[in-house]
Protein backbone atom coordinates (compact mmCIF):
# COMPACT_ATOMS: atom_id res chain seq x y z
CA UNK A 1 0.00 0.00 0.00
CA UNK A 2 1.03 3.61 -0.47
CA UNK A 3 3.57 4.57 2.19
CA UNK A 4 4.65 1.01 2.95
CA UNK A 5 8.39 0.32 2.92
CA UNK A 6 9.84 -2.88 1.47
CA UNK A 7 13.20 -4.59 1.56
CA UNK A 8 13.70 -6.42 -1.73
CA UNK A 9 16.43 -8.88 -2.62
CA UNK A 10 17.07 -11.27 -5.47
CA UNK A 11 20.12 -13.20 -6.61
CA UNK A 12 21.29 -14.97 -9.71
CA UNK A 13 20.21 -18.54 -10.50
CA UNK A 14 22.50 -20.94 -8.70
CA UNK A 15 24.14 -17.89 -7.09
CA UNK A 16 25.58 -17.07 -10.51
CA UNK A 17 26.56 -13.57 -11.56
CA UNK A 18 24.02 -11.04 -12.77
CA UNK A 19 26.81 -8.67 -13.85
CA UNK A 20 29.54 -9.59 -16.31
CA UNK A 21 31.03 -6.16 -17.04
CA UNK A 22 30.68 -2.42 -16.49
CA UNK A 23 28.02 -2.12 -19.20
CA UNK A 24 25.83 -4.57 -17.30
CA UNK A 25 26.26 -2.52 -14.13
CA UNK A 26 25.28 0.71 -15.87
CA UNK A 27 22.31 -0.97 -17.50
CA UNK A 28 21.02 -2.24 -14.14
CA UNK A 29 21.27 1.23 -12.60
CA UNK A 30 19.67 2.64 -15.74
CA UNK A 31 16.79 0.19 -15.26
CA UNK A 32 16.35 1.22 -11.61
CA UNK A 33 15.44 4.62 -12.99
CA UNK A 34 13.59 3.95 -16.21
CA UNK A 35 11.28 1.20 -14.89
CA UNK A 36 10.19 3.45 -12.02
CA UNK A 37 7.58 5.19 -14.11
CA UNK A 38 3.82 4.82 -14.51
CA UNK A 39 4.04 5.03 -18.29
CA UNK A 40 6.36 2.03 -18.41
CA UNK A 41 9.16 2.24 -19.38
CA UNK A 42 11.13 5.43 -19.94
CA UNK A 43 12.96 5.14 -23.23
CA UNK A 44 16.73 5.01 -23.48
CA UNK A 45 17.67 7.88 -25.74
CA UNK A 46 21.12 6.42 -26.21
CA UNK A 47 23.05 3.53 -24.75
CA UNK A 48 26.00 5.48 -23.37
CA UNK A 49 26.68 6.90 -19.93
CA UNK A 50 25.27 10.24 -21.07
CA UNK A 51 21.80 8.92 -20.14
CA UNK A 52 22.81 9.56 -16.53
CA UNK A 53 23.74 13.18 -17.16
CA UNK A 54 20.24 14.32 -18.09
CA UNK A 55 17.71 11.55 -17.29
CA UNK A 56 14.13 12.00 -18.52
CA UNK A 57 11.47 13.06 -16.02
CA UNK A 58 9.72 10.27 -14.11
CA UNK A 59 6.17 9.66 -12.95
CA UNK A 60 7.21 7.34 -10.12
CA UNK A 61 5.51 4.28 -8.69
CA UNK A 62 8.04 3.86 -5.85
CA UNK A 63 10.66 5.92 -4.07
CA UNK A 64 14.06 4.22 -3.88
CA UNK A 65 15.62 4.96 -0.50
CA UNK A 66 18.65 2.65 -0.61
CA UNK A 67 20.13 0.20 -3.08
CA UNK A 68 23.20 -1.99 -3.42
CA UNK A 69 24.22 -4.04 -6.43
CA UNK A 70 26.60 -6.96 -6.05
CA UNK A 71 28.04 -9.32 -8.68
CA UNK A 72 25.37 -11.96 -8.04
CA UNK A 73 22.52 -10.18 -6.22
CA UNK A 74 20.90 -6.86 -5.36
CA UNK A 75 19.17 -5.17 -2.44
CA UNK A 76 16.59 -2.39 -2.56
CA UNK A 77 14.80 -0.38 0.10
CA UNK A 78 11.64 1.09 -1.44
CA UNK A 79 8.68 3.15 -0.35
CA UNK A 80 5.51 2.46 -2.32
CA UNK A 81 3.83 5.61 -3.65
CA UNK A 82 1.31 3.81 -5.85
CA UNK A 83 -0.62 0.83 -4.52
CA UNK A 84 1.05 -2.31 -5.85
CA UNK A 85 4.01 -0.26 -7.05
CA UNK A 86 6.69 -2.32 -5.32
CA UNK A 87 5.63 -5.62 -6.87
CA UNK A 88 5.15 -4.01 -10.28
CA UNK A 89 8.54 -2.29 -10.16
CA UNK A 90 10.42 -5.43 -9.16
CA UNK A 91 8.65 -7.46 -11.86
CA UNK A 92 9.58 -4.90 -14.52
CA UNK A 93 13.17 -4.73 -13.27
CA UNK A 94 13.62 -8.50 -13.29
CA UNK A 95 12.01 -9.09 -16.66
CA UNK A 96 13.57 -6.09 -18.37
CA UNK A 97 17.10 -6.65 -17.13
CA UNK A 98 16.93 -10.39 -17.85
CA UNK A 99 15.88 -9.69 -21.44
CA UNK A 100 18.79 -7.28 -21.88
CA UNK A 101 21.28 -9.68 -20.24
CA UNK A 102 20.18 -12.71 -22.27
CA UNK A 103 20.40 -10.86 -25.59
CA UNK A 104 23.76 -9.28 -24.78
CA UNK A 105 25.37 -12.48 -23.50
CA UNK A 106 23.64 -14.85 -25.95
CA UNK A 107 21.91 -16.93 -23.32
CA UNK A 108 18.32 -17.90 -22.53
CA UNK A 109 16.20 -18.76 -19.53
CA UNK A 110 15.97 -17.34 -16.04
CA UNK A 111 18.64 -15.01 -14.70
CA UNK A 112 17.27 -14.59 -11.16
CA UNK A 113 16.27 -17.21 -8.62
CA UNK A 114 12.50 -17.66 -8.69
CA UNK A 115 10.76 -14.43 -7.67
CA UNK A 116 12.34 -11.66 -5.61
CA UNK A 117 11.85 -11.58 -1.85
CA UNK A 118 9.62 -8.61 -1.10
CA UNK A 119 9.49 -8.02 2.66
CA UNK A 120 7.30 -5.36 4.27
CA UNK A 121 9.84 -3.84 6.61
CA UNK A 122 7.68 -2.25 9.29
CA UNK A 123 6.84 -5.77 10.46
CA UNK A 124 10.51 -6.58 11.08
CA UNK A 125 12.18 -6.09 14.48
CA UNK A 126 15.36 -4.90 12.74
CA UNK A 127 13.56 -2.26 10.63
CA UNK A 128 15.82 0.58 11.79
CA UNK A 129 18.95 -1.39 10.90
CA UNK A 130 17.98 -2.28 7.33
CA UNK A 131 19.72 0.75 5.79
CA UNK A 132 22.93 -0.27 7.60
CA UNK A 133 22.56 -3.81 6.31
CA UNK A 134 22.11 -2.67 2.71
CA UNK A 135 24.96 -0.15 2.85
CA UNK A 136 27.29 -2.75 4.39
CA UNK A 137 26.63 -5.41 1.76
CA UNK A 138 29.67 -4.60 -0.45
CA UNK A 139 32.05 -5.11 2.50
CA UNK A 140 31.93 -8.83 1.71
CA UNK A 141 33.98 -8.09 -1.40
CA UNK A 142 37.02 -7.13 0.70
CA UNK A 143 36.29 -8.85 4.03
CA UNK A 144 34.18 -11.94 3.24
CA UNK A 145 33.93 -13.05 6.90
CA UNK A 146 33.48 -9.70 8.60
CA UNK A 147 30.13 -10.65 10.12
CA UNK A 148 31.63 -13.68 11.81
CA UNK A 149 35.05 -12.24 12.73
CA UNK A 150 34.45 -8.51 12.96
CA UNK A 151 35.89 -5.73 10.84
CA UNK A 152 39.69 -5.59 10.80
CA UNK A 153 40.03 -1.91 9.96
CA UNK A 154 36.99 0.34 10.07
CA UNK A 155 38.73 3.18 8.19
CA UNK A 156 39.67 0.85 5.32
CA UNK A 157 36.09 -0.39 5.13
CA UNK A 158 34.59 3.10 5.13
CA UNK A 159 37.00 4.19 2.39
CA UNK A 160 36.04 1.17 0.32
CA UNK A 161 32.31 1.88 0.66
CA UNK A 162 32.85 5.46 -0.50
CA UNK A 163 34.75 4.18 -3.53
CA UNK A 164 32.16 1.52 -4.43
CA UNK A 165 30.05 2.85 -7.30
CA UNK A 166 27.24 0.30 -7.31
CA UNK A 167 25.27 1.42 -4.28
CA UNK A 168 23.50 4.50 -2.97
CA UNK A 169 26.05 4.98 -0.16
CA UNK A 170 28.29 7.20 -2.24
CA UNK A 171 25.44 9.62 -2.99
CA UNK A 172 24.54 9.81 0.70
CA UNK A 173 28.13 10.93 1.27
CA UNK A 174 27.41 13.76 -1.21
CA UNK A 175 29.73 12.28 -3.82
CA UNK A 176 27.78 12.53 -7.06
CA UNK A 177 27.22 9.07 -8.47
CA UNK A 178 23.63 8.11 -9.37
CA UNK A 179 21.80 10.57 -7.15
CA UNK A 180 18.82 10.77 -9.51
CA UNK A 181 17.84 7.19 -8.58
CA UNK A 182 17.20 7.85 -4.87
CA UNK A 183 15.21 10.18 -2.63
CA UNK A 184 17.65 11.19 0.12
CA UNK A 185 15.34 13.70 1.78
CA UNK A 186 12.56 11.13 2.14
CA UNK A 187 15.01 8.61 3.60
CA UNK A 188 16.21 11.04 6.27
CA UNK A 189 12.63 12.01 7.10
CA UNK A 190 11.39 8.42 7.26
CA UNK A 191 14.24 7.21 9.49
CA UNK A 192 14.34 10.42 11.55
CA UNK A 193 18.03 11.04 10.92
CA UNK A 194 20.47 13.20 8.99
CA UNK A 195 23.75 12.65 7.19
CA UNK A 196 26.10 13.10 10.14
CA UNK A 197 23.96 11.14 12.61
CA UNK A 198 23.44 8.31 10.17
CA UNK A 199 27.18 8.06 9.44
CA UNK A 200 28.05 7.91 13.15
CA UNK A 201 25.40 5.30 13.88
CA UNK A 202 26.44 3.25 10.84
CA UNK A 203 30.09 3.17 11.93
CA UNK A 204 29.05 2.22 15.46
CA UNK A 205 26.83 -0.58 14.11
CA UNK A 206 29.68 -1.91 11.96
CA UNK A 207 32.19 -1.78 14.80
CA UNK A 208 29.89 -3.55 17.23
CA UNK A 209 28.11 -5.88 14.84
CA UNK A 210 26.76 -9.05 16.40
CA UNK A 211 25.34 -11.61 14.00
CA UNK A 212 21.84 -12.59 15.17
CA UNK A 213 21.07 -16.24 15.82
CA UNK A 214 18.11 -16.01 13.43
CA UNK A 215 17.26 -13.32 10.94
CA UNK A 216 14.87 -12.52 8.15
CA UNK A 217 17.73 -10.84 6.33
CA UNK A 218 19.01 -12.91 3.41
CA UNK A 219 22.70 -13.74 3.56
Amino acid sequence: MTGDIYHIVNRGVGKGNILNDDKDSLRFVNDLYRFNNKEFPLSIRNKSESFFVDPPKQNKIVEILKWALMPNHYHLLLMEIVDGGAIEFVKRLGNGYTKYFNIKHKRSGYLFQNSAKIIRTEDLPHFLYLPFYIDSNPIKLIEPNWKESGIKNINTVMSFLVSYDLSSYKDYKNIKNFSFVINKELFYETFNTNGRRYENEFKDWLGNYVQPATSDLPR
